[in-house]
């Protein structure tokens, strides 16, 4: 697909970079993410797509229930453009609800099913999902964020999945066994408010389904913090995920090979996760090993046993398994290849985990509103410390002045990233002014300040936007400093991001309290717990007597 509007001055230098077996232009698929499970069901029907600690779902039976998922929805209502959020960790359930809300013709907006009460009743104002899909142990939350949003979104359905329902026998049996010792046994009963996923499909008639979708439709909303604290979605069509996926398979240029599987460790609710891990082991026929949560000891077993090829993550995630006391006790040869985004990736990390695996480790970049990734360093060829690599093929990128935003500044000047490509979004969802500030001319602003050396490779230096970035996981100051000063003892508050080493940076808050009025930094630590999501909970709360300010009493975040 070719590029639109190239200056004489941008002509693409990075391309002389690439590895020689990459194009430089990419075919954007045609049809809807949905058809991905479709194609790879008849190419190879009895090749296991998903293998959930042990529980294997074919192609064949993955296509079955996403048909059966989506005449379910119909049945339950569904309209096409309608939304269905999801409240799910990363596991088959996730897989099928979210493919067969999109050949229902709908709109899947993945919600991280750690998120409080409060949190989900923005999002859920915000997309107005005509039913939820979510795991049992959450539906409460769920629940009790649609009644609270009121309206229509009171009385739809919250389809439910247990964990032990997706797990193999006799690992089935045992769970509730386990779960009842440890409080976490909340089973849900199968009613026509609560639908019990699994008994939804044995009940819903077989055959195909044919996709009410189309390849310029919305296909999810993903969420993304904003500087304001309030969420914005991004509308990511099926063109932009299918694009984006492809333009990973050319990036890694590798041959499929029968039995070739991914460690998908990260979240599918995350962009990342669900892209480079999910949408393109659909996309080149590969298994994916699911594991619902990040636990060290569980990828290296699943990595010895499973045999993995490709192992996306981030920082933090290969730092905690290379640490491990156990690594060395598992074979982890099988990876060939580690795709490192969300966080910059240290040198010494690099060096280490290579060393364990014999894998090759890259660093990219993306963001939610480019589906996600638009940059990475070169598989084969030269990857420069630092740097987040080349533009993908199809994408263009520029760094612009400051100031006007809008003037290319030289080789080695900081300016603010921009970029274009199939995958970038359409929008952000009922924000037009929003979408206006950052999309111009087909360029996304995003927001970071960066550097393009003369042969193309870019590095990020600074970001415009006050987010943090916890784990690859975005953490809007603003929204924290509104939970803190909702404690009455509290007047002010700034939130800044604080280095730590696994995590790349964690939320660090600094108070005011009220006069005459006292609290304790671990008092106000507990009740940013009660309403945030354990990742945006502060690590550290100090109190001082102000904070500085600017001539518009506008807290100074930079100076705290």
């Amino acid at each position: 697909m070719a590029i639109p509007h190239r200056s004489p001055r941008r002509a693409r230098p990075w391309l002389a970079r690439y590895d020689a077996n990459v194009p430089h232009e990419i075919e954007v698929p045609a049809g809807t993410l949905d058809r991905l499970a479709r194609d790879a069901a008849a190419r190879d029907p009895d090749g296991v797509a998903l293998d959930f600690l042990g529980a294997r779902t074919t192609f064949a039976e993955l296509d079955d229930a996403v048909d059966r998922f989506a005449r379910a929805l119909e049945g339950m209502g569904l309209r096409p453009g309608g939304r269905v959020s999801l409240h799910l960790p990363t596991c088959p359930a996730f897989v099928v609800a979210l493919l067969g809300t999109q050949r229902a013709g709908g709109i899947a907006v993945p919600m991280n099913p750690l998120y409080t009460q409060r949190e989900l009743v923005e999002l859920i104002d915000q997309t107005a999902p005509a039913l939820s899909v979510a795991l049992d142990l959450v539906h409460p939350r769920v629940a009790g964020a649609r009644a609270e949003a009121g309206g229509e979104a009171a009385g739809a359905p919250v389809v439910c999945v247990g964990i032990h329902q997706m797990l193999p026998a006799p690992i089935r049996w045992l769970y509730p066994l386990k779960a009842r010792r440890e409080g976490r046994w909340k089973p849900v009963r199968d009613t026509p408010r609560t639908p019990a996923l699994p008994a939804l499909l044995a009940r819903t008639a077989a055959g195909p389904v044919a996709s009410a979708a189309r390849a310029e439709d919305p296909a999810i909303l993903q969420p993304t913090g904003g500087t304001t604290g309030q969420p914005k979605l991004a509308t990511l069509t099926h063109r932009n995920l299918l694009a984006n996926s492809a333009q990973i398979g050319a990036w890694l240029a590798v041959e499929p090979r029968p039995g070739d599987a991914m460690l998908c460790a990260l979240p599918y609710f995350h962009i990342y996760g669900l892209t480079v891990a999910m949408s393109f082991s659909l996309m080149a026929g590969m298994t994916q090993l699911l594991l619902p949560r990040f636990e060290p000891e569980q990828v290296l077993r699943t990595a010895a046993r499973r045999r993995p090829r490709f192992f996306p993550g981030a920082p933090i995630m290969y730092a905690a398994v290379a640490d491990h006391p156990r690594a060395g006790r598992y074979d982890l040869t099988s990876i060939e290849c580690c795709v490192s985004g969300s966080a910059p990736l240290s040198p010494d990390l690099q060096r280490r985990f290579e060393a364990a695996t014999g894998a090759r480790m890259v660093e990219g970049y993306g963001l939610s509103e480019a589906g996600p990734v638009t940059h990475c360093n070169p598989l084969d060829g030269e990857r420069r410390t630092g740097s987040i690599g080349l533009p993908f093929p199809s994408t263009d990128a520029r760094i612009v002045d400051l100031e006007t935003r809008s003037r290319e500044v030289e080789p080695g000047e900081p300016g603010e990233l921009h970029v274009r490509g199939p995958q970038v979004m359409d929008g952000y969802w009922g924000r037009p002014d929003e979408t206006a500030a950052v999309l111009r001319d087909g360029w996304l602003a995003t927001g970071d300040v960066a550097t393009v050396d003369e042969d193309g490779y870019f590095r990020i230096v600074d970001r415009l936007k006050d987010l943090i970035i916890v784990g690859g996981l975005n953490v809007a100051p603003r929204e924290v400093e509104e939970v803190l000063t909702s404690h009455p003892a509290v007047a002010q508050a700034a939130v800044v991001a604080m280095p730590e080493e696994r995590h790349g940076e964690v939320p660090r808050a600094v108070c005011v309290l009220r006069p005459g009025m006292t609290a304790t930094p671990e008092e106000l630590i507990a009740h940013c717990a009660t309403n945030l999501a354990r990742y945006k909970v502060p690590w550290r709360v100090e109190l001082r007597d102000e904070l500085p300010v600017s001539f518009i009493g506008k807290v100074l975040r930079r100076e705290v």
